[in-house]
């Protein structure tokens, strides 16, 4: 039988409940946060070892002054009788202003009573006074590291340059790292923290995905088999492993790994992992029938359908991979990856029109993937303030400071091209010659080029467009955005002979940018959504 053959069960999909997040292709995220201790309302791992260290630690100096104010401000702070303690602090200090102690124990004050700031005050009037206080540079540490602040990197440093070995600084350090996307920085701060890492999964979860990010598989796998000991009974930690071993090239690990999840009732996130491992073990009828279990299960899983139909493709069976795709748009019409899948595959089968009209629909539906490079992530934060009204006016008052930046001329050039303004209209001519101007600037600047073709597009200056997308080619030849406008303009100008060649050179950019988001996400399986709170 072959075993990319559609079978009848999904005739059931139109009838499943219109419930699904779309996921990661191949290898995506889990949806519930897990293990990493939720920072808002409550301490971290971290922030738990250090206030035991303060207290135990800097409290203790004190001890044996029953007669000083200070002995009745630390009985008080150790009985959590934070207002009493400011009450007895407030004299003291006003008589000793320039004593850092009092200053550090109103710091503790003001965090046991939940007030961030005035706390944060008071440890830096402490530092003021004593640069190198211990206390101080803990607790203001603490503080900054709880809100996930930057600031507390300085704070953190200067601690290890008095104490080196200080193990919850390292933790700490290497967790900012890695939300901060600096994982050569974090693996070098969670290798020195081991000793308060060992029963942290939160922080071996973080180390193991940064030894794989930067391809130190076996240490990564390390860190996760130490994880999954820990864990055994979470299944993310055994989906965790087996990512790990099947980015190693080790699927036969990684199917051993899965494998007591996959012999009891597993869920769509590890079957869709199971799927890649099969496939990495040669053993494609495997890799389809799960797949087409998890449809089943998940019929609005938009990745699922373009998982099956990476396999077919790669195994030659566009039409089967066509059928599939064809299944998942009858219960998401909308889904712009889906076209893109199915005009992969009609570009493999030489059905040009076809391909043709599903990469345009795919546009129309998610215009904003067509934007590439690193100005994606610029305009997608511009956007993401949901008023595009708003970032132009960021832009404009960033352009009186800088009217020189090219990226900015872009930047504005780009929101408003995605506004769909009518060609002719005051926002469309703005936005066409902020493109001009960028390019001006800029003329390496690809970006910037797109945006100028698709203006161009759409008032019909079909041949300047192609200039623009040519010139994007001759630079970046797989820039996808490119080869559709082009494709686009030559259409629309009636030459068609280059279109064919064209259109195979986006299917396969197409492709090969799939596969190595694939490859670049892989990583983020074994990882959870940030907790850090707002």
């Amino acid at each position: 039988m072959d075993p990319f053959s559609i079978p009848g069960e999904f005739s059931q999909i139109r009838t499943r409940l219109p419930y699904y997040a779309v996921g990661v292709r191949i290898l995506r995220i889990d949806k519930k946060p897990a293990w990493r201790v939720q920072r808002k309302g409550s301490m971290s791992w971290f922030m738990s070892v250090l206030a035991a260290v303060m207290l135990a630690a800097n409290l203790g100096v004190v001890a044996g002054q029953t007669n000083s104010p200070i002995s009745e401000i630390t009985s008080a702070l150790r009985n959590r009788e934070f207002d009493k303690a400011l009450g007895l602090l407030d004299p003291a200090l006003k008589g000793s202003p320039g004593n850092a102690q009092l200053w550090m124990l109103q710091g503790l004050a003001y965090s046991g009573k939940g007030d961030r700031e005035a706390a944060l005050h008071s440890y830096q009037a402490a530092l003021k006074i004593s640069p190198d206080y211990m206390a101080a540079l803990k607790g203001a540490a603490q503080l900054e590291y709880q809100a996930g602040s930057a600031a507390a990197m300085p704070l953190l440093e200067h601690i290890l340059r008095l104490h080196p070995e200080d193990a919850t600084s390292h933790a700490m350090l290497a967790d900012l790292a890695y939300h901060g996307g600096d994982c050569g920085k974090a693996i070098n701060h969670f290798s020195a923290a081991r000793p308060v890492m060992d029963s942290q999964p939160g922080a071996l979860q973080e180390y193991g995905a940064c030894l794989l990010k930067l391809k130190h598989t076996e240490q990564a796998i390390q860190v996760f088999e130490e994880l999954l000991k820990t864990q055994g009974d979470d299944p993310r930690a055994r989906r965790a492993l087996a990512a790990v071993q099947l980015n190693a090239g080790q699927p036969k690990n990684a199917l051993a790994s899965l494998q007591p999840l996959l012999s009891a009732n597993p869920d769509v996130t590890t079957m869709q992992l199971a799927a890649a491992v099969y496939e990495a073990n040669q053993n494609t009828p495997g890799a389809v029938r799960i797949l087409r279990e998890a449809i089943v299960k998940e019929p609005r899983d938009t990745a699922l359908y373009v998982d099956f139909a990476d396999i077919a493709m790669s195994h030659q069976s566009f039409q089967a991979g066509v059928e599939m795709i064809n299944a998942g748009l009858t219960v998401q019409p909308a889904a712009a990856a889906l076209y893109l899948a199915r005009g992969v595959l009609y570009v493999q089968m030489a059905d040009y029109d076809k391909a043709e009209a599903d990469f345009a629909k795919a546009e129309q539906l998610d215009p904003h993937q067509s934007l590439s490079g690193a100005a994606e992530g610029m305009v997608a934060e511009e956007r993401n303030q949901s008023d595009p009204n708003k970032a132009l006016a960021t832009i404009k008052a960033k352009l009186e400071k800088n009217p020189g930046d090219a990226f900015l001329w872009y930047l504005q050039a780009a929101i408003l091209s995605q506004t769909a303004p009518d060609a002719g209209s005051p926002d469309f001519e703005r936005g066409m010659s902020s493109a001009k101007k960028a390019v001006s600037l800029d003329p390496s600047l690809t970006s910037a080029h797109n945006v100028l073709a698709k203006f161009y597009l759409d008032s019909d200056q079909n041949a300047a467009a192609a200039k623009e997308c040519r010139m994007v080619l001759d630079r970046t030849p797989e820039d996808q955005t490119a080869l559709y406008h082009l494709v686009l303009a030559l259409r629309r100008s009636g030459e068609q002979s280059e279109i064919p060649d064209l259109l195979k050179r986006l299917a396969k950019a197409r492709q090969d940018a799939t596969r190595q988001e694939a490859e670049r996400n892989r990583y983020k399986l074994v990882v959870t959504p940030d907790a850090r709170p707002n």
